[in-house]
């Protein structure tokens, strides 16, 4: 089942289920264009969080991780330093893994170089969208991942960035508008 039918009368991707806060996330930002770069180096600290759990685990805590990493502002996230890990460590309304916090840190210093070379993140992650990205439909195959996310992966991996395999960055494509993923019929698709 791909599509599914809520109780207030919208179908949707069935993959965001019956949760409110999935669906609200479904219907107001998964697929939809992300062009600050704030929001978007957040959907890469997050994606990466991700990695092995369950998306709306993160969503849950998202509140937290914004708390704890100062609002996703790349230059403070930057400056973090040991202290910090160990703060971010002990804090249990995100996920506590030492290597996607350290991760994180330093992601947030090679994104302040990625908007001195680009001018944003947008412009960066612009030159992997795909020319032609059929949209899913109820009997098209599942990707989890694509030539495009695989080479933003390489490029980021060149540039130092970890936690940013393709299937996370496929992920993230998905999450930022990169790529309109949700099913033929779904009636929340972004105009």
């Amino acid at each position: 089942m791909r599509l599914l039918t809520g109780d207030d009368g919208v179908t949707r991707c069935a993959w965001c289920g019956a949760d409110p806060l999935y669906v609200q996330y479904h219907d107001d930002e998964w697929g939809h264009e992300v062009l600050d770069d704030v929001h978007l180096f957040e959907k890469f600290c997050l994606e990466g969080f991700q990695s092995g759990l369950s998306w709306l685990t993160i969503l849950r805590k998202r509140p937290a991780f914004r708390s704890a990493f100062a609002g996703f502002d790349m230059a403070a996230v930057a400056r973090f330093d040991e202290a910090d890990v160990q703060r971010l460590l002990g804090d249990a309304g995100i996920v506590r893994h030492r290597g996607k916090i350290q991760s994180t840190i330093n992601n947030a210093g090679r994104a302040l170089t990625l908007l001195d070379e680009f001018g944003s993140i947008h412009a960066y992650v612009s030159q992997f969208r795909p020319e032609h990205h059929p949209q899913p439909t109820l009997t098209s195959e599942f990707r989890a991942l694509t030539p495009e996310s695989t080479a933003m992966s390489k490029d980021l991996k060149k540039r130092g960035w970890s936690f940013v395999g393709p299937t996370t960055m496929y992920a993230f494509m998905q999450a930022m508008g990169l790529v309109n993923d949700h099913i033929d019929g779904c009636e929340r698709q972004p105009n």
